[in-house]
């Protein structure tokens, strides 16, 4: 699927006319807004495509109701795309936006990228055969590998985040969300959370990481599925150990059991036939990369918490009221699932086929 699109919910609509006038301040031979629709993938930022007379654009918004700021800093994802340009697979941003008078919150416009984001149905002109998934999974981790070496000096990124004690910060902090999130009794991430603090591993090289990184996140080229030609969704970028960004991945990584029992799971592709394994993916990764990859089965433990946290938060919002989205309703159960799957982790002592 192209990068597909639906009709702007009512709950997200946007004031065209304000966002119009104002984007006439700021591109060059700009004069109307022609149209404009909704990417329905994701359950954070909102996300749109503006038509108009000078071409298609992408904006970005904070959901409503957010009130976790270091994760919907519009101008801070602006600044990370900014310094990507020209080195890294990712949008060229446009134009930034503090001024929530305009639509309610501060946002920012990129330029569109267009091919194949896979979502959780397979795209019906695109065959998801072995061979192509094959493809598409080698590129998706050789180009997180590219990502985490990237020289942080030459580029400036260094100055967008705090490697040192990052592993630490990060167990304490998404312990902290999830408290402050919770609303039901989860055992399973209480027990995660004390184990990860027991035996959490020392920072190892900085590097910049994506934190979000899987395969609704990625524009691939329908010609080379290997190709990766834009990474998306930036929020929560910043500099740290590679390793806890590969952890999330490998937690997003679903295989078939998994897949068979939590769509959320189901709706991120790798468990399709042809697919690498999470062991298979560590084991590449490490081949590009050269990490240490013997605290493995922390990273992936971790990778399922913060997971589990981020889908609380959501929830949470979804239960005050903040939105009304329909799939909100639901979430519970993949932050039991997750919780679940991080303590199987543990029971087992490895990160593939845990359910077997």
């Amino acid at each position: 699927m192209i990068n597909e699109t639906i009709a702007v919910r009512e709950a997200d609509q946007l004031d065209i006319s304000a966002l119009a006038a104002f984007l006439a301040t700021q591109l060059p031979d700009f004069s109307i807004i022609t149209s404009i629709r909704q990417f329905p993938g994701g359950y954070s930022n909102l996300t749109y495509l503006l038509g108009t007379d000078q071409g298609e654009y992408v904006l970005r918004r904070p959901p409503r109701g957010a009130a976790i700021k270091s994760a919907h800093d519009m101008g801070r994802e602006y600044e990370v795309l900014r310094r990507l340009e020209g080195i890294f697979s990712a949008p060229r941003p446009l134009v930034y936006c503090e001024d929530t008078a305009i639509i309610g919150a501060p946002f920012y416009l990129m330029e569109r990228v267009v091919g194949v984001i896979l979502r959780q149905e397979a795209p019906p002109d695109w065959p998801l055969e072995p061979s192509r998934m094959r493809l598409i999974s080698e590129g998706a981790i050789d180009t997180l590998a590219q990502l985490h070496r990237i020289d942080l000096e030459a580029t400036g990124l260094r100055s967008l985040g705090k490697p040192e004690g990052y592993v630490a910060r990060q167990v304490s902090g998404w312990t902290e969300r999830y408290l402050r999130a919770q609303t039901d009794d989860i055992p399973g991430m209480i027990a995660l959370a004390q184990w990860m603090e027991k035996h959490q591993p020392t920072d190892g090289p900085a590097a910049f990481i994506h934190n979000d990184y899987k395969y609704d996140n990625l524009v691939l080229d329908p010609e080379q599925p290997a190709r990766v030609r834009a990474v998306l969704d930036w929020e929560m970028a910043t500099v740290g150990d590679p390793r806890m960004d590969l952890g999330v991945a490998l937690a997003y990584w679903g295989e078939p059991a998994e897949a068979q029992a939590q769509p959320l799971v189901a709706a991120n592709l790798t468990w399709l036939p042809g697919n690498l394994s999470r062991e298979e993916v560590a084991t590449r990764y490490a081949l590009h990369t050269g990490a240490d990859l013997s605290d493995l089965l922390f990273y992936y433990v971790f990778g399922n918490f913060k997971i589990a946290a981020i889908i609380q938060q959501i929830y949470a919002r979804w239960k005050q009221g903040h939105s009304q989205d329909p799939r909100f309703g639901g979430l519970l159960t993949a932050v039991r699932h997750f919780a679940a799957q991080g303590q199987q982790a543990l029971a087992k002592g490895r990160i593939s086929n845990l359910w077997e």
